[in-house]
């Protein structure tokens, strides 16, 4: 993946945004006027009107806060409540989380905030020994088998791992209720489901769907995320120990 993508989701700001930025290029984002215009509008009266700004660079991304007053947070959902904090008029602020949730501070009952997925985390072929950077070969799917996509992406291979034979791939509210047990998807949303499918999808995997409706082209995706994640073998039958125990099935009386 080059370049970051920033999504802002329903309900933060005027309209739901996603952004893709490549190399160099700059986002700003705050409450936003006609004399300053803003590319994420989030729709809160304690955001300042030019509230900061996202540059992407070739591996990684920098958030530059541009209030006076307010420190912001970047967390990192993927680990155990890890995050940074930005404070106030720090600029080119260095972010190494490979999927990040920027919050602001706000009145709200829910926190304001937006997602940034950034560049690949380049891995080398855990079969590599030595030899220059040039030499060494480099894994084609650069995925994190700790992250919350990966866990996602084992629980729609999930049916087809334990049947050995053709099965109906997950649909997104069985994903969620799949892995509801496990500690890190306790508040998995459906929302959030999509967004790991979509950046499975489009930055992970790079797969390139045919035009068509949103529903084919959900279903679509999932069904092809899973046939390549299973056809290149990066997900396997013991990736299925990263998911919660099963549930016993219920019989009748």
């Amino acid at each position: 993946m080059s370049g970051i993508v920033v999504h802002l989701p329903e309900g933060n700001g005027d309209d739901t945004v996603t952004l893709r930025l490549g190399p160099g290029e700059r986002a700003r984002f705050g409450r936003g006027s006609a004399r300053i215009p803003v590319e994420l509008r989030l729709g809160d009266e304690t955001v300042s009107r030019l509230a900061g700004e996202i540059h992407a660079t070739d591996d990684h991304w920098q958030l530059s806060n541009l209030s006076n007053t307010h420190a912001y947070l970047v967390e990192n959902p993927e680990g155990a409540g890890e995050y940074l904090r930005v404070p106030p008029r720090r600029i080119g602020a260095p972010i190494p989380f490979e999927f990040s949730r920027v919050v602001l501070p706000s009145r709200r009952e829910t926190p304001l905030s937006f997602q940034v997925f950034a560049p690949d985390h380049v891995y080398l072929d855990p079969d590599a020994h030595g030899g220059s950077r040039e030499s060494r070969t480099m894994t084609a799917y650069s995925l994190d088998e700790t992250a919350t996509y990966f866990l996602v992406l084992v629980a729609l291979c999930e049916p087809w791992l334990r049947d050995r034979s053709p099965a109906a791939v997950p649909t997104t509210p069985q994903v969620v209720a799949r892995l509801h047990g496990h500690p890190a998807c306790a508040r998995l949303t459906a929302r959030a489901v999509s967004s790991h499918l979509d950046y499975l999808a489009d930055e992970k995997l790079r797969i390139d769907l045919p035009d068509g409706d949103r529903a084919d082209r959900r279903s679509g995706k999932r069904e092809a995320v899973v046939g390549l994640a299973l056809k290149f073998g990066i997900v396997r039958e013991e990736h299925l120990a990263l998911l919660p125990a099963p549930e016993p099935a219920r019989t009748g009386r």
